[in-house]
């Protein structure tokens, strides 16, 4: 508890992966992907209590042997490929309310493709939405040379503008506005906003976070990168 509110943190991990196959137990140096994320929240200081919703025995049994804890199974359904955040995320504060009588101010998802995210960064948004009152916080990470004059349709083979008009000349990096995007590495949000079925709410606050903490692994390259990151991390 913090300021006299919970704080549940969600640690999401199906057993389907297109990309990867068996992702979240796929080895990033000599550990299961899954386990960065179980080792951040178990080293947080301001998160009420942390579970993992999965759908494989598999998984579960290799996140309880690293002291996480999976009370339910989830259903198969909310499993697919195409399952969005919320439906997952409104059935683990329904059972944890129906089965545990436990009932949580705020959630936070976290999700084991984002490894190299830290317990200081999930205590540091915990703050940030209480210091706030946001609906939300959100991990966000800057896009570098990123402007949208700069991105292009190909028509065929010619180049277009896919915004506006391109002008005369290349736009220069140091003219454009800074841009971000979430990076999937933390989504805090009020429960009553998730059980209306807003992940975001009307105030959603950035919690910046550095490239190197912000890789989000889809691809067998992100893998490879994050690998190499965490490497020089250690030297």
């Amino acid at each position: 508890m913090y300021k006299g509110k919970k704080f549940l943190g969600l640690i999401t991990a199906r057993g389907r992966s297109t990309s990867i196959p068996n992702k979240n137990l796929t080895p990033l140096a000599d550990k299961p992907l899954i386990w960065y994320t179980i080792n951040a929240v178990q080293k947080s200081e301001l998160l009420t209590r942390a579970i993992v919703s999965t759908d494989s025995d598999e998984i579960a049994s290799v996140a309880q042997g690293y002291g996480a804890d999976v009370p339910f199974a989830r259903p198969a359904e909310l499993a697919q490929d195409d399952t969005p955040h919320l439906p997952v995320v409104q059935h683990a504060l329904k059972w944890l309310k129906e089965h545990k009588g436990e009932e949580y101010d705020y959630i936070m998802i976290l999700q084991p493709t984002s490894p190299l995210r830290t317990a200081e960064d999930i205590d540091a948004c915990i703050i940030k939405i209480m210091d706030t009152n946001a609906d939300s916080v959100m991990g966000m990470v800057e896009l570098i040379d990123f402007d949208p004059v700069k991105v292009k349709r190909v028509d065929g083979d010619v180049i277009e503008p896919m915004f506006g008009s391109e002008g005369q000349s290349s736009a220069l990096r140091q003219d454009g506005q800074k841009a971000y995007k979430r990076n999937c590495a933390i989504y805090l949000t009020k429960t009553d906003c998730i059980m209306k079925g807003d992940l975001f709410g009307k105030v959603s606050r950035a919690y910046i976070m550095p490239p190197e903490r912000s890789i989000d692994i889809n691809e067998p390259i992100d893998l490879a990168f994050a690998e190499f990151l965490r490497s020089r991390k250690q030297h």
